[in-house]
């Protein structure tokens, strides 16, 4: 018999089904942690999983000595990723492919508000200013360069094909098909498509490889005038290169959902950088309904093929 540990917060229709799928095993249901009388979940409940559906603390399960499945309700699975942090044979899954709708209309949200300048024009409502700031940018002939076209990228360039943007799309493997992405292109490529782009979009997990990949040389060689956007993990970029590119007057605008560090201090540059729109890491997680029933979705399945 398995003992599973449903960490989900579910719908009671869900759960119903979760129960369907694990008849003759034992699953307790806890969302986020939590025992039905509000406390944590005791560490020796955890040690007895072989199964665990959502995300637990990190630091409890080295002792989970018969755990054999995790699988997160997260895209990123960063802290579980570490040396000596799940016991040996532990299978780990992430909800990678529950967040595209979530991610890519926010960060397609901010693209917008930047390339309207609207984020100067409520500053100017804040002061009751009426003033015209200028021209702005269309997505309509831009040039939009993705770097990681997995779920999150290939749904923002969809977006941004349907605005008229041609659309390059940065991956390893460019055999696998990227819906939305016009070209597909190798990290090796990345230097000289980065002049070309209006747009430069970052929706990469973290990697040894991605750490800093927009450092202060590739900031320079993106355009004047281009935006950059990252929705993916913050150590893409480079944030103190950015901020001291973008104080020298480079770039229309950033849109960061997530930085390094994360967060912010709160002396850092950028939070004053009038071109730049920073939320708090809040483009994915529970906020869109459809997100949290696309990660019951995964997880239900994944837990049909583990029985």
């Amino acid at each position: 018999m398995e003992y599973i540990i449903n960490l989900l917060r579910l719908t009671q229709a869900q759960r119903s089904a979760f129960a369907r799928a694990a008849q003759g095993h034992e699953q307790i249901f806890a969302p986020d942690g939590t025992a039905p009388d509000g406390s944590p979940l005791p560490a020796e409940v955890y040690r007895r999983a072989t199964a665990i559906l959502g995300n637990p603390p990190p630091e409890l399960l080295r002792e989970c000595r018969s755990l054999r499945l995790l699988q997160t309700r997260t895209a990123g699975v960063d802290r579980y990723n570490r040396p000596g942090t799940l016991p040996p044979g532990t299978a780990l899954y992430s909800a990678s492919g529950a967040y595209g709708q979530s991610v890519s209309e926010h960060m397609f949200a901010v693209l917008l508000s930047l390339m309207k300048r609207l984020p100067g024009y409520r500053d100017q409502q804040r002061q009751g200013l009426w003033a015209d700031l200028g021209p702005v940018k269309t997505l309509d002939g831009a040039v939009v360069l993705c770097l990681g076209v997995g779920d999150l990228g290939s749904c923002f360039c969809k977006l941004c094909k349907a605005m008229g943007a041609h659309t390059l799309g940065i991956r390893r493997d460019l055999s696998k098909a990227a819906p939305g992405v016009d070209e597909l292109r190798p990290m090796e490529e990345l230097d000289e498509l980065l002049p070309r782009a209006d747009v430069v979009a970052l929706m990469l997990p973290h990697a040894p490889d991605t750490v800093h990949v927009m450092d202060w040389r590739r900031l320079e060689l993106m355009r004047p005038d281009a935006i950059l956007l990252n929705g993916g993990r913050g150590s893409a970029v480079d944030c103190a290169a950015l901020a001291q590119v973008m104080e020298a007057g480079r770039l229309w605008g950033a849109g960061l959902d997530v930085t390094d560090p994360e967060p912010l201090p709160p002396d850092h540059p950028l939070w004053r950088q009038e071109r730049a729109i920073i939320t708090p890491h809040s483009a994915g997680d529970a906020h869109l309904a459809v997100t949290m029933d696309r990660v019951a979705a995964i997880a239900l399945e994944r837990l049909r093929r583990f029985l």
